[in-house]
């Protein structure tokens, strides 16, 4: 049985990540489950310079979910590489930035600090506000997308992943303008916006009033849309999105995900990465799957 994976010539032990913004550096987990056994960590968003992120209160449990408008609060490039590479290091895992900016230069300076440094591959959140542009997130606009994924790959020296935002009318658009780009790869879904009030004190719960949904509720959307996507690019795509166990997991694979990553189940079960992994095993010896690429995208 073999469990292995390939993302631009970057071999997992097996397909389960972590996705950015819900496993930290992954040193408070470290202590819960063992990062050995994860194919890849992919770390909260870093930034060019420190983020503070948003006032609270900005996290908001909801049915079958959560809201955050955290906004990618993290210590800045220069801390993750004297600080979080080094810790990582220590696990027989690989290592994936997150790479967030409000601007293509903010991009191109994470990027830039990152040649050179020993980690696997590179995800750029397209889902940030683009401040050059009245604050409209980059994702949204497949010329933008484009436009931005073309620029930070010219600097960039490991594979650049591009993680799509679901808050558009067409993700097909968006997906194929970032393989136009020169995307390596793809991850999908990031949050779709939601919202939330308190009818008692007659006001919104986040403080900026709308914040990114995620959890089981997304599932069905975020099984979709990668779906989609991988019947219209020819690169590796990650799924994402309400995933909490292997039955989840080999959901995304027969949809056509390479990989899949764990996010808000962390919260509610620290070693839903663990789970995850031993459920696909299970499921493969229970169907005599000797790899997933016999299962991958069979899904017509």
């Amino acid at each position: 049985m073999d469990t292995k994976v390939n993302i631009c010539g970057v071999e997992l032990k097996n397909p389960v990540m972590t996705a950015s913004g819900t496993f930290g550096s992954g040193r408070e987990f470290s202590e819960l489950t063992d990062l050995n056994g994860i194919g890849g960590v992919v770390v909260k968003g870093v930034a060019a310079v420190p983020w503070k992120g948003n006032p609270a209160p900005r996290i908001a449990e909801v049915y079958g979910g959560m809201l955050n408008s955290v906004g990618l609060q993290n210590p800045g490039v220069d801390y993750f590489i004297e600080n979080d590479i080094p810790f990582l290091r220590q696990f027989d895992t690989k290592i994936v930035v997150n790479v967030c900016g409000h601007s293509i230069d903010q991009y191109k300076d994470v990027v830039r600090k990152l040649r050179g440094q020993d980690v696997d591959m590179l995800e750029l959140n397209i889902s940030c506000p683009n401040v050059d542009e009245g604050g409209m997130a980059f994702g949204t606009d497949p010329v933008m997308v484009e436009k931005v994924v073309y620029e930070v790959k010219k600097d960039a020296d490991k594979p650049l992943i591009v993680k799509l935002s679901p808050n558009v009318t067409d993700i097909t658009a968006t997906a194929k303008a970032a393989a136009r780009g020169g995307a390596d790869a793809l991850s999908l879904i990031n949050t779709l916006t939601g919202m939330k009030i308190d009818i008692h004190k007659r006001a919104p719960v986040l403080y900026r009033k709308i914040g990114g949904m995620s959890g089981p509720a997304v599932k069905p959307i975020a099984l979709r849309m990668v779906y989609e996507v991988c019947k219209c690019v020819d690169v590796p795509v990650i799924g994402m999105g309400g995933i909490s166990n292997g039955e989840d997991a080999v959901e995304f694979i027969m949809a056509g995900a390479t990989a899949v990553a764990i996010g808000t189940a962390n919260f509610i079960n620290p070693r839903a990465t663990a789970d995850t992994v031993r459920g696909i095993e299970e499921y493969m010896e229970k169907y005599n799957v000797s790899d997933l690429s016999e299962i991958r995208g069979i899904i017509e």
